[in-house]
């Protein structure tokens, strides 16, 4: 989402969210701009997309989204937000966005339900838990 082109719009769309009771979380690139864009729109949330980071085809290409990611991640926590992190993650990639101790919640979707077709469901929650805890344990 571009925050920081629809800023007036969503500052609109925030506040008549949070008087009704719904906390917004905006998806955007990790991004010092679109951060600073959602704070302005009053978003207490954002989920940064992970996905140039999921989809890179070489390691420099995945380092350099990876320090992207958790530069954002910094920044937004510093300005007050809660930071999530989404799109693209799977059981190689997860681990090191789930070390960036300033995010809360990974969105992984997708990943689960393709592991769940071999595994079942209890069980590929229960391994991706166990690389996710591990990685935390790390930090």
């Amino acid at each position: 989402m571009d925050v920081a082109g629809s800023c007036h719009r969503l500052q609109w769309a925030c506040d008549k969210l949070a008087v009704a009771g719904v906390e917004v979380s905006l998806f955007i690139d990790p991004d010092e701009l679109q951060i600073d864009a959602a704070v302005k729109a009053g978003a207490p949330v954002i989920e940064l997309h992970t996905g140039r980071y999921a989809e890179a085809e070489n390691p420099v290409l995945q380092i350099e989204e990876l320090d992207r990611i958790r530069r954002a991640a910094q920044y937004a926590h510093s300005a007050g937000l809660q930071v999530n992190a989404g799109h693209g993650l799977s059981f190689y990639n997860v681990e090191a966005i789930c070390a960036i101790p300033e995010i809360v919640e990974l969105n992984i979707g997708h990943s689960i339900i393709a592991q769940a077709l071999f595994s079942g469901l209890a069980q590929t929650v229960k391994d991706l838990k166990q690389i996710m805890r591990q990685a935390r344990a790390n930090i």
